[in-house]
């Protein structure tokens, strides 16, 4: 029996534009944790109430979770079901940054907790029965699901799950606190809005590909899904933010994130919010431009490594 040849990658030869169109903006949008002086912030953090603190602390302990699912399982089992070559390689790039995502967290935990403090955050976030049922959900699509399944599934994680983390530093910032943290955020926001649009892209392209019947039972299971997911993060919101009084505030935020991922898919939004409805505190957050910090390497002579671009609206609503 004659073997295939194995194919070397050609970036000049694209079945896709989008593969390389989004390769381009992932790398131009490449950056570190390190490069954001977190300490900066500590002033900010000491003048926070226990319960507030208590918030940030679950809430970054939360986002771990979810990048570090993204990094090991969720890019992983995309993979098996790639379009073309270049796709592998753009989620390749999706996998690392999930990665450094995560990793940020421990950044930010290491400059504002001490290591007990730390040590409790994640037992709290690998106990929590909120975070283990979305995590489980969402992987158990990863591990057994068809191939559009995982796509909506990776987009619902990426556009809607994140959010209900992404509020509390958001909000600080519209109050101009912990900017240093928010830039963090701001960051991984600037590479989630392009990690859910191109797999919602191909989840698109899938999609128009099937028969009437199919498109219908797809759309049925994903609506579904999404009602699942929504109400165990209803759950998980009142655990986080009754003790602060923000909890129907960050419902309506993510309701909006909600939308925003199904029209990602494809598909019609569910819930009436608009970004109007959502605190403008937290949108005003979102739209402050970056602080273009000086950022610094950690190590050697601590030469410049470049500044952070200031970030527009349109930074979070990538589009082809």
């Amino acid at each position: 029996m004659d073997k295939q040849n194995y194919q070397a990658i050609n970036w000049n030869v694209l079945e896709d534009q989008i593969d390389k169109a989004t390769w381009e903006k992932l790398t131009e949008q490449f950056w570190l944790d390190t490069r954001i002086p977190l300490s900066n912030d500590l002033s900010d953090w000491r003048s926070l109430t226990d319960k507030e603190k208590d918030v940030v602390d679950k809430v970054f302990g939360g986002l771990t979770l979810l990048d570090t699912l993204q990094s090991q399982d969720g890019m992983s089992s995309l993979k098996k079901d790639i379009r073309t070559q270049q796709e592998e390689a753009v989620l390749n790039n999706i996998e690392f940054m999930e990665s450094v995502h995560a990793k940020s967290y421990s950044s930010i935990f290491s400059t504002l907790n001490t290591p007990k403090e730390i040590s409790e955050i994640f037992d709290w976030t690998n106990q929590n029965e909120f975070l283990q049922y979305k995590a489980q959900k969402i992987n158990d699509i990863y591990q057994n699901g068809q191939p559009l399944q995982k796509k909506a599934a990776s987009v619902f994680l990426e556009t809607f799950l994140f959010y209900s983390g992404f509020y509390t530093p958001l909000y600080w910032l519209g109050h101009n606190k912990l900017a240093n943290v928010a830039e963090i955020i701001k960051l991984i926001l600037r590479d989630e809005s392009v990690h859910g649009t191109y797999i919602g892209y191909k989840f698109q392209l899938g999609f128009n590909e099937l028969n009437e019947d199919q498109q219908g039972e797809l759309t049925g299971w994903m609506y579904d899904l999404l009602y699942d997911l929504y109400e165990n993060e209803e759950k998980y919101t009142h655990q986080l933010y009754d003790q602060v009084g923000w909890a129907e505030d960050v419902l309506t935020f993510l309701r909006y994130n909600a939308n925003k991922a199904l029209m990602n898919l494809g598909m019609d939004p569910l819930f009436p919010d608009t970004a109007e409805d959502v605190n403008p505190v937290v949108m005003n957050g979102i739209s402050t431009s970056t602080s273009n910090h000086d950022f610094f390497s950690q190590v050697g002579n601590g030469y410049l490594l470049g500044n952070v671009e200031a970030m527009k609206d349109s930074d979070y609503d990538f589009k082809f």
